[in-house]
């Protein structure tokens, strides 16, 4: 286990699955952990709270949260309403943990990226560790040029932490998997200077401590970087379990939002998964469009929900399907460990190439295969999601000539 969180550390966050992995970090780092208690301190037992509707869903028990371990989270806030409202969430649970919270306006206006860096700049002179959510954030590389700090920790922003280990150890400049390929733009070239000196800060060099805490099947490791498996202790030790409904329920992906997934075909492969697994809800992700759900809603017949909390929050505190149906994505990797002991299966559908878009980047099909094929303790649907095929590891190189 990595030592204890020094006086000074600051987590940037953008996004509330960022955040939620920042906490579960800091879990690790607690040095009360209460080995017979679910991995809470003595101080955090929890009070069995009885709900009064007993069919609605559980929610995190009030907790007297122990001393911080003196970390500050600063949230780079978004835009997007999905994403705030959920980050306003998530940032009352990490002050429930007893973490400082700061709530930076970072994108409001053509102004508030020097207010902000300016604000920030004596808070990260002074930091002994930095831990981000999102290397490739252009936010973040400008911040890590500014940080003296020795320890740096990147936590899981999905399924981009696999790309960007890669990335690193190949020395390659950090661009995410759905713009690998393409020509880079004005802004990239212009910006190029200081993403290539923040790639040199997170490599682990002149006693720079680099350490990458991920749930993703991270294969390339760069040299000197320490890996930590997250196995969602914290969320398993606040949230749930839950109640497990009959039937399945579907997760949504931004696939279509992000140019990979043509729309016509993603709406095709959702009506045909909830027809032949009997799927009634569909948990949308935060950036999926509003025009694109309502058109779901309306020739699928799903109800829509959009959750308040990151996925693996909602399903672990339930009610949640027997089944959960998802594409690739983050959440493959994820529900599997938060949902541990609960009997809930976890089924992934392929994206077959058919449905990649004309504009999708050459490596978007071989990446989203490797997002399934890489996903354990998972069933594997067909791409035309009628039929599963038990999860089997991928053989090891050389096997097939055995």
């Amino acid at each position: 286990m990595s030592p204890r969180p020094a006086p000074g550390t600051l987590a940037f966050v953008e996004s509330p699955v960022q955040l939620l992995n920042v906490l579960e970090w800091a879990h690790t780092q607690s040095p009360a952990q209460d080995r017979g208690g679910a991995g809470l301190v003595p101080s955090q037992k929890r009070r069995t709270v009885e709900p009064a509707n007993p069919s609605a869903p559980t929610e995190p028990a009030s907790t007297s949260a122990e001393p911080s371990l003196g970390l500050t989270l600063v949230v780079l806030s978004p835009t997007d309403p999905m994403s705030r409202g959920q980050l306003r969430r998530m940032a009352e649970l990490a002050r429930d943990e007893g973490h400082e919270v700061r709530w930076e306006e970072a994108r409001g206006g053509a102004a508030a990226p020097f207010r902000t860096i300016g604000g920030l700049a004596p808070l990260l002179r002074r930091a002994g560790r930095v831990v981000m959510g999102d290397p490739f954030s252009r936010y973040v590389q400008l911040l890590l040029t500014i940080t003296r700090a020795r320890d740096l920790v990147v936590v899981d922003d999905g399924t981009a932490t696999m790309e960007f280990a890669g990335q690193l150890a190949r020395g390659e400049r950090l661009v995410r998997w759905h713009r690998k390929g393409g020509r880079p733009g004005p802004r990239d070239l212009l910006f190029a200077p200081v993403s290539a000196a923040a790639r040199r800060r997170l490599a682990a060099s002149g006693g720079r401590r680099v350490e990458v805490f991920s749930a993703m099947p991270v294969t390339e490791i760069p040299e000197g970087v320490t890996l930590t498996v997250n196995g969602f202790a914290w969320t398993r030790a606040r949230f749930g379990p839950p109640r497990v409904l009959a039937g399945a329920d579907l997760v949504g992906t931004s696939l279509v939002e992000t140019g990979v997934v043509d729309g016509d075909r993603y709406l095709d492969a959702v009506r045909t998964l909830a027809g032949a697994h009997g799927a009634k809800r569909y948990f949308a992700h935060r950036r999926e469009s509003a025009d694109k759900l309502h058109r779901l809603a309306a020739e699928t017949g799903l109800e829509i929900v959009r959750p308040d909390l990151p996925l693996e929050l909602i399903a672990r505190r339930g009610p949640i399907g027997r089944t959960v149906l998802s594409f690739p994505s983050t959440v493959v990797h994820t529900l599997p460990p938060a949902l541990a002991g609960t009997g809930v299966r976890v089924a992934v559908c392929d994206i077959a190439p058919g449905w990649l878009t004309s504009h999708a980047s050459p490596r978007a099909g071989g990446f989203l295969s490797g997002v399934t094929d890489s996903a354990h303790g998972v069933d594997r649907l067909s791409s035309g999601g009628a039929y599963a095929v038990p999860y089997a590891p991928p053989a090891a190189p050389g096997a097939s000539d055995r």
